[in-house]
């Protein structure tokens, strides 16, 4: 630890960041510091009280300081507010750039947010003269029009007086003089790097700790739910959103139910958008098989409730209509699960069709259930892609090859920093 500098203190600032509603990006923040903390720096998380009443706690070891905010709009309601808070929020929190201005022995900025609150951050990290880096999770430059058409409409027809403060902070300027943009996704880095015209933009996906997914209790977790021994689990664990289309699923479900009643399907996560839950709720209530059809709410990240749901899997199946990457697919790989995905963002390219898994069109119910048809009937073939997935997880996926890298970017853009603050 001889060589570590005294300015140790790594600071993210993610957009919120709560266990209640967990998702890959916290997966990736908490793991990443995770393995920063082991490398001797002091990493720490700084965001908003968006979801959450706490101001600072330890959370796993993990240093957290929230603050309050406001989303700069008016005639927002609470319903509005909510859920701008559970996806996309375009937030001001004037507390958060007072107190990154001040923290002591800071090494580096790094926003996992961009709008607003990423300005802030930049600001901060310009007035202070150290290295910004940003991290695209949800992606920016390969995102479909209905998604964004969904993050903006709990404030459609609202007079934004905030957009003065985000021309000040620069917002939209921040990942064209950033001096490291992270990508998740394969082609949203291809896609970055022609729209910024830079060659700052770096991608490096997500990671999997493969120990915390190996020995998940099958039995377990299927007495608790009550599915048979028997059956063959198809789960989709995901956040229940449009982007995740979970509906899909349960339209091919319904194409080969009746033929296959062995077959169930299981999903669980956290809601992101009420009304496509209701929307869901209601696909479900009436389809024939219903009874076959386990809907759970999230799982607890604290718990090995995640490996114990992978384990009474059978086969993971992520319809994403939009996925930049798809760490889910890498914790099902190290439980030995096979996949069925979509045809989109990363995933094209983390998935190996016909190795590791198997594709489908996203949105096409028909595909899935074929594919859904051919993995309940081959169990040699779901053991043989689970093996193969794991061993890709592990090889190339670590949390620690992840964090090399990322030392590696912080290093050349702390390089870039130097040279331009002389």
């Amino acid at each position: 630890m001889s060589d570590i500098p005294k300015a140790n203190r790594v600071i993210h600032v993610p957009r919120r960041f709560v266990a209640d509603e967990w998702g890959g990006t916290e997966t990736v923040i908490a793991e990443l510091l995770r393995e920063q903390r082991r490398a001797g720096w002091a990493p720490e998380i700084h965001t908003s009280l968006a979801l959450s009443k706490v101001r600072r706690e330890t959370w796993q070891e993990l240093e957290i300081f929230r603050y309050p905010y406001c989303y700069p709009f008016v005639g927002l309601n609470a319903t509005q507010r909510k859920a701008m808070d559970k996806k996309g929020g375009n937030l001001l929190s004037f507390s958060l750039l007072w107190s990154l201005g001040r923290r002591p022995n800071v090494r580096l900025f790094h926003a996992h947010a961009l709008k607003r609150m990423g300005g802030e951050v930049f600001t901060a990290a310009r007035l202070r003269k150290k290295a910004f880096v940003a991290t695209l999770h949800g992606g920016v430059f390969d995102v479909p029009k209905a998604e964004l058409a969904q993050l903006t409409e709990a404030q459609a027809g609202k007079f934004e007086w905030g957009r003065v403060f985000g021309a000040v902070l620069r917002s939209r300027r921040i990942l064209h003089e950033a001096d490291a943009v992270i990508c998740v996704g394969r082609s949203e880095a291809e896609k970055a790097k022609t729209a910024l015209g830079h060659d700052r933009v770096h991608h490096l996906g997500n990671g999997v700790d493969p120990a915390r997914f190996s020995d998940g209790d099958r039995a377990k977790f299927r007495a608790a739910k009550g599915l048979p021994e028997h059956a063959v689990v198809f789960s989709c664990i995901s956040r229940f959103d449009p982007q995740k289309d979970q509906l899909t699923l349960i339209e091919a479900f319904d194409r080969i139910a009746g033929d296959r009643p062995e077959v169930q399907v299981m999903m669980a996560g956290p809601a992101t958008a009420a009304a496509y839950v209701a929307q869901l709720d209601k696909r479900i209530s009436e389809s024939p098989f219903r009874d076959r059809i386990l809907k759970l709410d999230a799982l607890d990240p604290t718990s090995g409730d995640m490996a114990d749901a992978l384990a009474a899997t059978d086969v993971f199946v992520l319809p994403s209509r939009h996925e930049p990457f798809g760490i889910v697919v890498l914790e099902a790989w190290c439980a030995e699960r096979p996949v069925l995905v979509s045809r989109v963002g990363g995933l094209q390219h983390l998935v190996t069709e016909g190795r590791t898994g198997g594709f489908f069109d996203a949105g096409n119910a028909e595909e899935l259930a074929a594919r859904m048809g051919e993995m309940a009937d081959n169990a040699e073939q779901r053991a043989a892609w689970g093996r193969a997935g794991r061993e890709e997880a592990i090889g190339q996926h670590t949390w620690k090859q992840i964090a090399e890298r990322t030392e590696e970017i912080y290093r050349d853009a702390e390089a870039r920093a130097a040279d331009r603050n002389g």
